[in-house]
């Protein structure tokens, strides 16, 4: 077997071990958020960083549906001046929690990628959102580090190679993004023309 296929096959063998309760309790927490008309406030470094502004903008764009409210989310990763004004003003451990301070307002959720679970930003911002009661979300891999601990709502990958871990976070996030523009759609009443649902077989 190349290491191509070897890689894949990891990354396919860890997806089926993914705990399914846990991401079963994120799905049931963004649909909680969306029903309180809160907003999903993604962060994450690196590659988690990626994932982080890749979430926000599914959240956004594949959960529309005509007739139904559309989902607030944003990733705090997204605004260079305000991370590096932070950065170097202050410090990089306090980029996600200053912006948390701006925006956060009762009722939102913070998700929170780090694939060691101990960047020091996430740690501090899910920390602060803690602290204002926030429903905190922290997705995970090695040993979970502190997020593990802090999230409200955690799901650790016991995993141990970073590129792969990512992988899997980014399935993950597609899954719940998917899943959260299905319920969305199911809340949707179809639209009646002359006495008959739109779409209804003839």
């Amino acid at each position: 077997m190349n290491q191509l296929n070897a890689y894949l096959q990891k990354v396919a063998l860890v997806l089926q071990q993914v705990p399914q309760a846990p991401l079963n309790a994120i799905a049931d927490a963004l649909w909680a958020t969306y029903e309180r008309d809160g907003s999903i406030i993604v962060c994450g470094n690196g590659g988690s960083a990626a994932t982080a502004s890749h979430f926000a903008s599914d959240l956004l764009k594949w959960t529309i549906h005509p007739g139904a409210r559309r989902v607030r989310a944003f990733a705090l990763t997204d605004n260079i001046p305000v991370i590096t004004a932070f950065a170097n003003d202050q410090h990089y451990s306090e980029i996600f929690v200053e912006q948390m301070m701006t925006f956060y307002r009762p009722g939102d959720l913070l998700f929170a990628i780090s694939g060691s679970g101990n960047s020091p930003n996430v740690v501090q911002a899910v920390t602060w959102a803690n602290r204002q009661g926030a429903t905190t979300v922290g997705i995970t891999g090695f040993d979970g580090g502190q997020l593990a601990q802090l999230a409200t709502v955690p799901l650790h990958v016991a995993h141990h190679h970073m590129p792969q871990v990512e992988d899997i976070h980014s399935t993950m996030c597609h899954a719940l993004a998917v899943e959260l523009g299905e319920r969305i759609k199911q809340t949707v009443q179809p639209v009646k023309v002359n006495g008959i649902s739109a779409g209804a077989a003839q």
